[in-house]
């Protein structure tokens, strides 16, 4: 059964591979696999201060990540945002998640955002913004199976062009004041 946890380095292995999957997406090419690999403590240190706003970047906004793990192996990521600015209003809401390439389809999206809204309500969230590209029909099914309602869509230029981005809010379940298994 899949749980959330906090970032560890337990899981570096998983991770690592996990990363090199995004990477032949051309995704996360921002983050260095072997300068991760050379000191992993570190950066699960790193991620660890994002949740309580030091050593952020100029604009960001603290950050909690989470990683969602299927026995002892890196499935995906999701993070918790409990303040928005205007960027994340546009793009990335309270809540953001992605499952690594190889384990995508396996209902993991579902349960990656099931279990983010009731970790989210354990930090008094009511409920929660969370964006996808409108192309991205999968995220769309997920975030609606899970209460997302509908509040419209506006062009968010992302470097390489304009996507159109839907925003939708869910209201964090009655039983999300409970520690998520």
């Amino acid at each position: 059964m899949a749980f959330l946890s906090l970032p560890d380095v337990k899981y570096r292995e998983t991770f690592l591979a996990g990363l090199a999957e995004y990477h032949r997406e051309d995704r996360h090419l921002d983050m260095s696999r072997s300068m991760i690999a050379s000191d992993f403590p570190g950066f699960v240190r790193g991620l660890m201060a994002r949740a309580n706003g030091s050593r952020l970047p100029r604009g960001w906004v603290p950050s909690i990540e989470l990683w969602l793990i299927d026995g002892d192996e890196y499935v995906g990521t999701s993070h918790i945002r409990t303040q928005l600015n205007e960027q994340l209003r546009r793009y990335g809401g309270n809540i953001g998640y992605e499952i690594r390439p190889s384990r995508r389809r396996q209902g993991f999206g579902m349960e990656i955002l099931r279990l983010t809204l009731l970790w989210a309500g354990t930090l008094g969230m009511e409920r929660a913004l969370v964006t996808c590209n409108r192309t991205n029909t999968g995220s769309r099914k997920i975030i609606e199976a899970n209460g997302g309602v509908f509040e419209g869509e506006d062009p968010v230029n992302m470097g390489s062009g304009v996507i159109l981005e839907r925003r939708y809010w869910i209201t964090i379940p009655a039983k999300a004041g409970e520690q998520p298994e």
